[in-house]
């Protein structure tokens, strides 16, 4: 019998994970790994629909403790007596990107020298395994423990499968990168247009007199997802190194601002153009996620009467059940901006295959500015149908920037350490979920302070700051050029690393017919496991946000 770690010639003597065993073999259809792909971040996308938890949760005791009124945020971790509030649970909104920019930073060059399976294997266990010690949690009422099953270890899980892709996918699309990593980050935004109405059905069966159906939907949810993920994880196959589309040659020729050369994990963080693109990311998603955060209100506040045919009446005019029912249309806003936001992925990171990465950015910046500066007009008309649509659109470039950033880093640092540089680069997302909640949210309470009512008026000043961002943001873009020579890898270097997949595929076949093919019976089965649980998701979203246009 064959010992581990002695010779990578013989599958035997490798590891199920370990990334000489998913080398393709000649014939393989590249076009397996997208779907791949997208059932790792149809998973994890549901991180962005944990919210349909917090009200069920915070109704979990049905007559608790007198004293719970005077309760503080050390105490909501450990009582059992009092139920939590919304805000004591949205910490772990907070935990789980936290820990995704952070996992995704240190892992990142884990990732890269043990392969994509490994990774997201892992990643299976950290997010189900999490969402399971979450479970527990809610038994026993303990929020310590929802906080770090869910956000600690389910925010690690979470970082190593949004990354787990990204390198992958790039090497098997080289002359398509923009749509290939559109294709699987767009999962991660509609993870939670299937997760969160799944989650309510979920709820709603389990639920009875003595429990809201929480730990229960956990418990489902979270085997339902590791078997997914672990689907995805064993779909992923990577090229031999030096493999290439047969017919495409690097467009180097065509572009300076790709480069067909590779920088080291250890030098990337050095350059200007890391701290330049890293503003550049951070920057978008800022004022994007800042909107996220508002969403509902701002449509509730701005429109107020008008939602339900009462334009004469402001927000502060309506009654509380008025008020029910344009936060139910305001639901129907934050849904159809999460549809955006995964049209976007694909739309821009394709678009920008054709148009290149730095003018794609140029377009989100200058696009965005526009729009930010004219949504207070917008608002003051009164137009809910175009106040819609711009909204519509920065949500669809915020969407973009994710999708588009893996290309843009390819183009500039190359294809051999992209995944590892991509998760460094993902503590801008970690930054920005704090700045630009933080800058929409004590903006908006500034005005209230300051005594402005409930309006369009109350959201101008804002509109006008992310605009600022945003050409902050423009200006960071135009300084991106091409690396100096320096910074690139010797060609021996860089057939040291690739020397383990390039021994593997050796003999007389080489590389040739791997990644050829189309949408064959295979690839139509594999889209369609991931592709109909979406479109179901995409419907429920349509059907939910006709609402707003009552």
């Amino acid at each position: 019998m064959a010992l581990s770690g002695v010779s990578a010639d013989t599958s035997g003597d490798v590891g199920i994970l370990d990334k000489e065993r998913i080398i393709a073999k000649p014939g393989f259809n590249r076009w397996l790994v997208p779907p791949a792909a997208l059932a790792i971040h149809l998973c994890i996308g549901m991180a962005y629909g944990f919210s349909v938890f917090w009200l069920p949760l915070s109704r979990a005791i049905a007559n608790p403790d007198p004293s719970c009124s005077e309760l503080t945020l050390i105490g909501a971790l450990f009582t059992t007596a009092c139920n939590w509030r919304v805000a004591d649970l949205g910490w772990i909104y907070t935990l789980f990107f936290v820990f995704l920019g952070c996992s995704a930073a240190i892992w990142g060059g884990w990732l890269e020298r043990v392969g994509p399976r490994k990774a997201a294997f892992v990643s299976a266990c950290c997010w189900c395994g999490g969402i399971l010690v979450a479970a527990v949690g809610v038994m026993t009422h303990q929020l310590w423990l929802m906080w770090l099953g869910a956000g600690v270890i389910g925010g690690i899980g979470l970082g190593l499968g949004y990354i787990s892709p990204v390198s992958t996918l790039i090497k098997w699309f080289p002359d398509r990168r923009g749509m290939a990593t559109g294709m699987a980050i767009m999962g991660f935004g509609g993870g939670a247009m299937i997760g969160a109405p799944l989650a309510n059905l979920l709820m709603t069966t389990f639920k009875t007199d003595v429990t809201v159906g929480v730990w229960q939907t956990f418990v489902v949810m979270a085997l339902g997802y590791f078997v997914f993920m672990i689907g995805g994880a064993f779909g992923y196959r990577i090229p031999p190194a030096g493999w290439r589309p047969e017919g495409w040659t690097p467009a180097a020729s065509k572009s300076t601002m790709i480069t067909t050369r590779h920088v080291h994990l250890r030098d990337a963080h050095k350059t200007p153009q890391f701290w330049l693109i890293w503003a550049v990311l951070c920057l978008n998603v800022s004022a994007g996620i800042g909107v996220i955060g508002v969403a509902s209100p701002m449509l509730q506040e701005i429109f107020a009467g008008s939602l339900i045919g009462l334009p004469d009446l402001t927000f502060s005019q309506l009654d509380t059940a008025q008020k029910a029912q344009i936060a139910a249309i305001a639901a129907g806003f934050t849904g159809l901006l999460s549809l955006f936001n995964i049209g976007g992925r694909f739309f821009w990171a394709s678009m920008s295959d054709k148009i290149g990465r730095k003018n794609t950015y140029f377009a989100f910046f200058i696009l965005g500015i526009i729009l930010y500066a004219a949504a207070p007009t917008l608002a003051g008309l009164g137009s809910k149908a175009m106040f819609v649509l711009a909204f519509g659109i920065i949500l669809s470039m915020y969407g973009g920037g994710f999708a588009t950033i893996p290309a843009y880093l390819a183009d500039i640092f190359g294809t051999q350490f992209v995944g590892a540089i991509h998760g460094r680069l993902l503590t801008a997302w970690a930054t920005a979920g704090i700045v630009g909640p933080v800058v929409v949210n004590y903006i908006r309470e500034a005005q209230i302070t300051a005594g402005v009512s409930p309006g369009p008026e109350l959201y101008t000043g804002t509109m006008y700051i992310l605009a600022g961002m945003l050409a902050i943001g423009l200006v960071a873009n135009a300084f991106v050029k091409p690396l100096a020579d320096k910074w690139f890898m010797s060609d021996e270097e860089v057939a040291a690393l690739q020397a383990k997949t390039a021994a593997a595929n050796a003999g007389p076949s080489g590389s040739f017919g791997i990644g050829k093919g189309g949408l064959d019976a295979k690839a139509a089965l594999a889209w369609a496991l991931v592709g109909l649980p979406l479109l179901w998701g995409v419907w429920i979203t349509l059907r939910n946000s006709l609402a707003i246009f009552g």
